[in-house]
């Protein structure tokens, strides 16, 4: 049984408050109760939005804030990152697709495909003909184990009206790939901001809650001009894999600023 921890959105900032969040904070905590409790896992994967906004200095100072974690982080861009600053700043594993944050990473009878859905200027993500011919290849070589997939656009309809537009843009190409390989088990997603599970064709596919702010339920409807965020605790996943089963657990991370509100 191989344990990895999920994060996803840190959306960090060197000093500036996030939706009247500290991202510094709440990393700080979620740092703390993964030295606490999860040392013994094997990576921590962050699905995405490394940073609020993409520079030189929110980077240095996110790679500074991670040192202190117990275990090695593999970070994937989301439509907040850069490409490129992401690769100057933050360790990338070996074999690392030039250009892109996307590798794959073999695991104890097991492979962790990540995959680089930015589309830098977009809040939709896409994964180009590039991308796409690497992900067959990777898929190709994992040839019968098991494979988890780590990204930061879901790439299904979460019904989430808000949201949804702004998906993975050509998820039709994606499955066309991943529909011809059954080794694969586990979608793990990010950039929704909730908790969600959907189930196609064999696979997976879930969403986590981000580490720094929630968005808000369907009910009542809402739109970006009056977006507040959700008064919902950030959280992380626990996530066991093994050679017949995946579990994820999901844990808060209990940091309150500001009075105490989450």
């Amino acid at each position: 049984m191989q344990k990895l921890i999920w994060l996803s959105d840190l959306h960090y900032d060197a000093q500036a408050l996030v939706q009247s969040h500290d991202p510094r904070v709440r990393l700080e905590a979620a740092i703390d109760l993964i030295n606490a409790h999860h040392a013994d896992a094997a990576c921590c994967v962050v699905t995405g939005d490394m940073v609020e906004t993409a520079s030189d200095a929110s980077y240095a100072a996110l790679r500074a804030a991670l040192g202190r974690l117990s275990v090695p982080v593999l970070p994937l861009t989301g439509n907040h990152d850069s490409h490129a600053l992401l690769r100057t700043h933050l360790p990338v594993p070996e074999g690392a697709m030039p250009d892109f944050v996307q590798y794959a990473v073999g695991l104890d009878g097991h492979v962790l495909i990540a995959l680089d859905t930015l589309d830098e200027g977009k809040d939709s993500g896409l994964l180009c003909e590039a991308r796409l011919s690497w992900l067959q290849t990777a898929l190709k070589a994992a040839g019968d184990t098991p494979v988890s997939i780590f990204m930061h656009h879901p790439p299904v309809k979460l019904g989430l009206a808000m949201l949804d537009p702004d998906n993975l843009a050509n998820a039709e190409a994606f499955w066309e790939i991943v529909d011809r390989y059954p080794s694969v088990r586990t979608i793990f997603a990010g950039h929704v901001h909730r908790p969600t599970t959907s189930h196609r064709k064999g696979v997976t596919i879930t969403t986590l809650p981000s580490a720094l702010y929630q968005a808000l339920p369907e009910n009542p409807p809402w739109n970006w001009s009056t977006f507040v965020p959700a008064r919902e605790v950030p959280r992380l996943g626990v996530v066991h894999i093994g050679a017949e089963q995946t579990t994820i657990q999901f844990e808060d991370i209990c940091a309150y600023e500001h009075g105490g509100a989450p």
